[in-house]
């Protein structure tokens, strides 16, 4: 559908390891806008900085965000994304859709940032 999107998985994007993450090659995930590696309680998280993967996110102007999953502040609503259109769902993933679009503020220098539903008007 050409459409700009949201991935949100365990471990680190693009990684050769499935032990480690999910592996898939650029092409698969291109057209995404955002990437978000995220920790679980049995699979701690280490962020793909520095890797050839990390390079073709900053240069195709991708926000990348990490968020463990026992951290004070940063966080993933589950129960949102849960209570969301299912366009389609298999073993290894779910596709949801909002009826609007996401908000997304990013300050790399602060490392600072948010996606959000804007209100109802």
């Amino acid at each position: 559908e050409n459409r700009k999107y949201i991935l949100i998985g365990p471990g680190r994007w693009g990684t050769r390891d499935r032990f480690i993450g999910i592996p898939v090659v650029w092409s698969q995930i291109s057209n995404a806008k955002i990437i978000v590696e995220v920790s679980i309680e049995d699979f701690p998280l280490d962020a793909s900085l520095g890797s050839h993967f990390f390079h073709n996110v900053i240069s195709m102007n991708v926000g990348y965000f990490s968020v463990k999953h026992n951290h004070m502040i940063d966080y993933i609503n589950w129960e949102v994304l849960g209570n969301t259109e299912l366009i389609n769902e298999t073993r290894y993933f779910k596709h949801v859709r909002f009826t609007k679009p996401l908000e997304v503020i990013m300050d790399g220098k602060k490392r600072a940032s948010l996606v959000y539903m804007p209100k109802k008007m």
